[in-house]
Order: C-alpha cells, then sequence, then structure tokens
C-alpha cells in the first residue's frame, strides 16, 4: 500500500503491474547507490541521513549499524557501510511519529487490515500506550502506571514460568544482562531468542564438536585464508559488507565457493561503494571460483561428498589429510572415515541434487588450499537435519586440521546486529551450570536451575495457557514466528502482552487481553542518564565487542532507554529486590562492572571495551583448547537425512527479498532477483513450471503438508521461473511463514523449519 497525505494507506500501489526482469548487474556498485539515493529522497533524509553515514560503525565515536552483525572493519575503515544498513538507520530516523493523537484516529481492527510496510511507515512511537478494549484503541499511560501494570500482572501469577521474556538482536548488552537477570531473579528461564528461529543449530553443532558455540575465526582470517566455502548464505542483501571480504580474496587469488540452492548476486561479481575508482570506472570484481547448486537441503550430502572424495585423495596423497592434526586434536575420526567410506556415491548425488564430478570440484578446491573457512547461514540450520549439517562442516574442516591456525575455521554468519551478544550475556532457555553459579554468586540472586522455554515452545504454552504473560524486547514476534495463525491466536489468549518497539508493527496488533506498547530510544538516539550520556555495547557475528554511541536527538522526549525500561518493570515486579536496578540504569559503566564479574571473557570490561576496536571474546577452540568430554574436537557420525521431495510435492525455503530488513519490507522490489512491485509470489524452476502447466506470474495455490498430515495455504500466489533446482521452490517471508507448521521443528535443534516445507503448488482454477 502506498499513503495518502493523511497517512492512511491507498491501495494505489497494489495496482501496480508485477515486473520481472533477470538481474545481471553487479552486487552493490551503481545500483546500491541509486537504491538508497532514492530511499533517502523517499525518506526526506538528504541532510541527516549522510550525516549518520558518517558516524555509522566508527570505532570510539560512532554508533554500531542496528543492521546485519557482519563485523567492523579492522583498519578503520570510514565507509564502513552498506545499502542495508543505511536504510535501516535511515527508517529509524524518520521525521514521522506516531502518537495519541494517531492511536485515537485508528482503532486496532483498521490497523490490522493496514499492509506491514503501511504500519512501520507511519514513523517513530513517542509515548506508552495501553489498549483499551472499550474502544479498540491504543490509550496513553504513564511509564509509572505501565510498569505497575505489568509488576501487578507478573506478582499475581500462580508461577514465575507463566511470563515469558522474548528478545530481538536489536538489544544492547548491558540491556540484555538487565533483562536475563530480573527473568531469572523472578524465577524462570523462558528466555526465548530470535536465535531459537536462526543459529541454534549452529550453537548446539560447534558446542558438541567444539565446546564453543561459536565460530573461531576473524575479519584477519578472511584476510588470509585460501578458500572460502559460502554455505547458504545471500551475503548481498543479508550481511553486504561480506562482500568486500569476497572481493579483497579473490583479488588476492583465493578460491571462493558458493553453496546455494539459488546463485545469488553476491555469488557472481561486485562493485564496493567506497572503492572509487571501481565505481568511476563501473570496473567489476569476480566474487565467485565455483557456484554449486545443491537441492533444498543437501548440503550435508555434498559436505559429506567431499570428505569421501578427500579420503580418496589422501590414499595416494599424504598431504590430503592432515593426521598428525587428527591424531592429536580430535575424537571419533575412525567410526566417521567408516560411515564416509560406506555411504555410495550415488546416494550423494541424490541427495545432494549435485554430480560426482561438481562435488569433486569443491573438494579439489579444498585440498589445494593450505588454509580455509566455512562460512554459513540460515540455509544451513533451518532443517530438520540443521545440527547435524553444521557439525558435517567442522567434520570436513577437522579433516585438513583447518582449526586452530589463521585464515581457517567455521565463520557462522550472524544474521541480526547484537544477537549473538544477547547469547552471550545470558539470554539462554539452557543456561549452563556454571553460568548460573557466578551469576548466583555475583548478583546475589538464586536462579532458577530448569531449562526454559524457547520460541516454538513459548508459543504453544501460550496456546495451552501455560504462558499468560509475554513481553518482546524488540523485533516483531508475531510476523517472525512460524504458523502465524497459530501464533497469532497463542499470543491474543495471554493475559498481557508487552512490546518493547521504536516502530508500530503487528505485534502490537495482535495482543493479548491486555497489551502495552513501551517506545523506547533507537540505537542512532543519544542516551542521556543521570550521570551523562551512556554508550551500549554490542557483539559482532565474529566475537568483537565495542561501544555504540547515539549521535541524534531522541524521537521524542517520552522514550526511555532499554535499560531503563527493563529496571522500571524489574523493580515494579520485585518491590524489594536487592539488586540496585536504578542505580544501574544512572550508569551503564555499573552494569558493566557487573557483568565483567558474571561473564567470562568479559573482565576488565568497562577499559577493554573503550579501546579503539573494542576487544575480542577469548575463543578457546581457537587456541585448540576443546571443552568437550573428551577434550578434544568431536567427529560426528551422523547418517543422511532423505530431502528428495515426494512425488508431486516442492521443497519450499523462506527467505528475504533484498529491499527488507527481517520483518521491516521497504518496498514490494527485490532489485538482485530482478522483481518489482511483488511480494505474493513462488520462485520455481521452469521444469517444475512446465510440468503443471504454469507461465510467468500465473496464479497458483500453495499447499504445505505438515509433519502431522495437517494442511495450511495460500491462495492467488504468482509463479516466477527462476534458476532453481528441480523440486524446490522459494518465497519471501514473513508471508509464507503461514506455511510452517507450529509442530514442524527440528528434533536436533527445535528450529522451525523455515527452508524445508514440503508443498504441493496448484493452477488458480
Amino acid at each position: 500500500m502506498s499513503q495518502d497525505t493523511s497517512g492512511r494507506p491507498t491501495e494505489d500501489a497494489g495496482k501496480r503491474a508485477p515486473e520481472f526482469q533477470p538481474y545481471h548487474h553487479p552486487a552493490a556498485g551503481w545500483g546500491a547507490a541509486k537504491s538508497v539515493t532514492r530511499f533517502l529522497i523517499r525518506e526526506r533524509e538528504l541532510l541527516e541521513g549522510p550525516k549518520a553515514i558518517q558516524r555509522m560503525n566508527h570505532e570510539g565515536k560512532g554508533f554500531d549499524c542496528p543492521g546485519c552483525a557482519w563485523p567492523d572493519d579492522l583498519k578503520g575503515l570510514r565507509l564502513d557501510i552498506c545499502e542495508n544498513g543505511i536504510k535501516h538507520v535511515t527508517w529509524e530516523m524518520t521525521h514521522k511519529r506516531v502518537g495519541p493523537a494517531f492511536f485515537a484516529a485508528h482503532t486496532v481492527s483498521e490497523l490490522a487490515t493496514w499492509s506491514d510496510a503501511a504500519l512501520e511507515d507511519q514513523g517513530r512511537l513517542t509515548h506508552p500506550m495501553r489498549y483499551d478494549a472499550d474502544t479498540d484503541t491504543y490509550v496513553p499511560i504513564s511509564w509509572q502506571d505501565a510498569f505497575e501494570l505489568v509488576g501487578s500482572t507478573l506478582r499475581g501469577l500462580d508461577s514465575p514460568d507463566q511470563a515469558s521474556y522474548y528478545t530481538s538482536g536489536r538489544l544492547g548488552n548491558e540491556a540484555t544482562f538487565l533483562y536475563q537477570l530480573m527473568a531469572r531473579e523472578l524465577g524462570t528461564n523462558n528466555l526465548p531468542d530470535c536465535s531459537n528461529m536462526c543459529h541454534e543449530a549452529s550453537g548446539r553443532a560447534m558446542q558438541a564438536a567444539l565446546g564453543t558455540g561459536k565460530g573461531t575465526v576473524d575479519l584477519e582470517d578472511w584476510e588470509k585464508t585460501d578458500a572460502l566455502f559460502i554455505i547458504g548464505v545471500n551475503a548481498a542483501s543479508n550481511a553486504p559488507r561480506m562482500l568486500t571480504s569476497l572481493a579483497e580474496a579473490y583479488k588476492r587469488g583465493a578460491k571462493i565457493v558458493h553453496i546455494n540452492p539459488l546463485v545469488e548476486a553476491a555469488a557472481t561479481r561486485t562493485i564496493i561503494p567506497h572503492d572509487f575508482v571501481d565505481m568511476a570506472l563501473n570496473r567489476a570484481t569476480p566474487t565467485s571460483s565455483l557456484n554449486l547448486q545443491p537441492r533444498i537441503g543437501g548440503d550435508m550430502a555434498l559436505l559429506r561428498g567431499m570428505a569421501k572424495a578427500i579420503l580418496a585423495e589422501s590414499e595416494t596423497n599424504p598431504k590430503a589429510l592432515d593426521q598428525e592434526f587428527i591424531d592429536r586434536h580430535t575424537s571419533g575420526f575412525a567410526e566417521y572415515r567408516a560411515v564416509v567410506e560406506a555411504t555410495p556415491w550415488a546416494e550423494l548425488e541424490l541427495q545432494s541434487g549435485l554430480s560426482r564430478a561438481e562435488i569433486e570440484a569443491a573438494a579439489r578446491i579444498y585440498c589445494d588450499a593450505d588454509r580455509a573457512i566455512f562460512s554459513w547461514c540460515l540455509g544451513v540450520t533451518q532443517h530438520e537435519h540443521g545440527v547435524d549439517t553444521v557439525r558435517e562442516i567442522v567434520n570436513v574442516l577437522l579433516l585438513r586440521g583447518n582449526l586452530g591456525r589463521e585464515g581457517a575455521g567455521p565463520s557462522p554468519v550472524r544474521g541480526h546486529s547484537n544477537v549473538q551478544g544477547n547469547r552471550t550475556c545470558g539470554i539462554d532457555h539452557r543456561p549452563s551450570k556454571e553460568f548460573l553459579d557466578r551469576l548466583a554468586e555475583v548478583c546475589e540472586i538464586d536462579p532458577p536451575r530448569e531449562h526454559g522455554l524457547d520460541t516454538v515452545n513459548t508459543i504453544e504454552a501460550m496456546h495451552t495457557g501455560d504462558v499468560k504473560v509475554f513481553v518482546g524486547m524488540g523485533g516483531n514476534f508475531a510476523l517472525a514466528a512460524p504458523d502465524s495463525a497459530y501464533t497469532f491466536d497463542a499470543l491474543r489468549k495471554c493475559e498481557l502482552t508487552v512490546q518493547v518497539s521504536t516502530k508500530l508493527n503487528r505485534s502490537h496488533l495482535v495482543h493479548g487481553k491486555q497489551a502495552l506498547i513501551l517506545p523506547c530510544l533507537g540505537r542512532t538516539e543519544k542516551d542521556q542518564q543521570a550521570t551523562g550520556e551512556q554508550g551500549t555495547s554490542v557483539e559482532d557475528s565474529m566475537s568483537m565487542v565495542h561501544l555504540s554511541v547515539g549521535m541524534k536527538r531522541p524521537a521524542s522526549a517520552h522514550l526511555l532507554s532499554e535499560p531503563a525500561i527493563i529496571a522500571g518493570m524489574a523493580r515494579a515486579a520485585l518491590p524489594d529486590s536487592a539488586t540496585p536496578w536504578e542505580w544501574y540504569v544512572e550508569d551503564y559503566d555499573r552494569i558493566r562492572d557487573t557483568m565483567a564479574k558474571a561473564l567470562e571473557g568479559f573482565e576488565d570490561f568497562n577499559r577493554r571495551v573503550r579501546l579503539p576496536l573494542g576487544f575480542r571474546i577469548k575463543q578457546p577452540a581457537r587456541e585448540l583448547v576443546f571443552r568437550t568430554p573428551s577434550e578434544r574436537a568431536e567427529f560426528s557420525s551422523a547418517g543422511l537425512t532423505d530431502v528428495v521431495p515426494g512425488a508431486g510435492m516442492l521443497k519450499l525455503g523462506t527467505m528475504r527479498s533484498h529491499d527488507q530488513w527481517n520483518t521491516t519490507i521497504y518496498s514490494d522490489d527485490d532489485r538482485y532477483r530482478g522483481v518489482r512491485n511483488l511480494r505474493t509470489l513462488i520462485f520455481m524452476n521452469q521444469e517444475d513450471m512446465a510440468e503443471r502447466g504454469l507461465k510467468l506470474f500465473d496464479e497458483v495455490d500453495i499447499t504445505s503438508i505438515a509433519k502431522d498430515g495437517s494442511k495450511r495455504g495460500v491462495h492467488g500466489y504468482k509463479v516466477i521461473p527462476y534458476d532453481i533446482p528441480q523440486g524446490c521452490a522459494a518465497g519471501y517471508m514473513p508471508e509464507l511463514n503461514v506455511l510452517c507448521a507450529i509442530g514442524d521443528y527440528s528434533t536436533q535443534s527445535d528450529q522451525p523449519l523455515m527452508k524445508n516445507v514440503n508443498v504441493v503448488v496448484t493452477p488458480v482454477a
């Protein structure tokens, strides 16, 4: 929808005809520059936008980009930015406002009919608001009364486990620590987070294999490696600053292998916008040496095929395996070797969807490289066998000793700015005994020891009435979660839902019997507390921690910081608490001093976080110290999962469009995939389309078949032919989240199977 001058959405945009023209230009470059310029003009931020760009990701005095978690350039690059980061910051800095007058003019029922893009485009929230059922509107509420409503409701629960505390990756480390402390002092480990839907499989796999839930490499390793394997990652949209690393790697002669059912723009060539000579000459740099397109879910079979080729090579080439490393630092190699050698090539080809020659080509690149990095994202994790696949990545790394040395190791790509910091600082529904013991000692509380609820379990518990209070700290939970209808129903059954947000979104309209909207400061804004201006810290996807300091005047005088909101809720819910909540908020250094005692790796926090580039949290596995039962790196010998779709079925993977950040949708365009004016679509292989008598823009019904046999569907989606393996299809989240049943989650990681939905596609009659 577009909007008229009154702010009401119109249907004009929906009447624009969809367009599709395959994109053959380099990633980033002039396409990104034009897109950013148009966006700044649309948002009327031609002055403030460029100012923000000059402060974003600058060490010491700037604010961290609230977009992706890709690390800041280690050389202090002056323009360490990207198209999506600029859009994300500009979206937050908008001059538009959503205050009491807006809510008085629009009922929740009316707003529920608006598009998600139209909701967020109304602007920044300005006042705390409470839902009034009598008028079906949100009405103003004072901060004190809002905190008391939260506190009294939490105090009135029969059990602290009847509340669940969700976290989005936008939350800074200091607020994260206070949030988990509040939940645990209240008596629950119900701390679901966005990791439960994204990289839970990565954490569990690496913890089992290496004794750490994080990757072991940093940007310096990316600069020194001989080969990069990029698996299930759409870097140009989800981690655009990775393009710089890919281009630099290619220029110095490193090999780059992209493994993805779709050949995304980042897997072709790029022009880095801050490389002014290349921009002036329109000179692109290739970003890949080999592109492999496995079927959806076929990554594990590909990796096992690489291992099979390496083991075969080792029979005549003693350098193919690092036997010394295997003998000194690993456990389970003999069992793994037997499983690999017993797996026939025919099965590997069937399950991967690739030929033996293609798999052996990837293995050859790997064997020829002295040092290699494997990097992956949700294309690997959001499957039933996501944990096994990440462990297979580690297996392949171990075969050649690609761990514990420069330029080598596992490198998961975390999608959201501080999602890794959230987990490091205590957002974990399955906390370790060591973490809880230290928290108890430092903070003088008695934290619960039972595991809490993750995202899927929280939704199910809300649905059954076992969870009565839901607190969302950032994000847009209603849209991000699977099985939209089920999730919406679950949220509406709550006694109270609380959303801490910067902008209006769907989660404010899908609410409990009582509901609060609590508006907070954005990362671009100054955070003024009793002792002066404050900074918050974030951790990137490579374990670097640094300060982020806002530059802009807050959108409203009524906004509070996230630490202040958490402290207000905590004091209201725990009136007799000995935790100095108010004292913490006066000066965030005090929070960091406590974190330095409670969190391993945060020693001397306040000094180290103020170093020019911050500091890197220690990674024992990087030093070949493995906190596993055997004190060695563990090979995994899991069997292959059958990922071939049944007769008449397709495997559907959900994904973001380029002009989108998580659930925030900037437009209905997807430049890199050649789409304009359309989001309700499905990308299909041309042979699959021909079998169904379909052509470009034909309308189809998409029906998913859940594990339990139940069906869900969407109607009238348009088909687009695309270079994707036969038997596979793709479409956008959050629109297609409705197809992923609440019970369709991995038994290994509890992650929803967003990238592996069994669907039937039929023409609309």
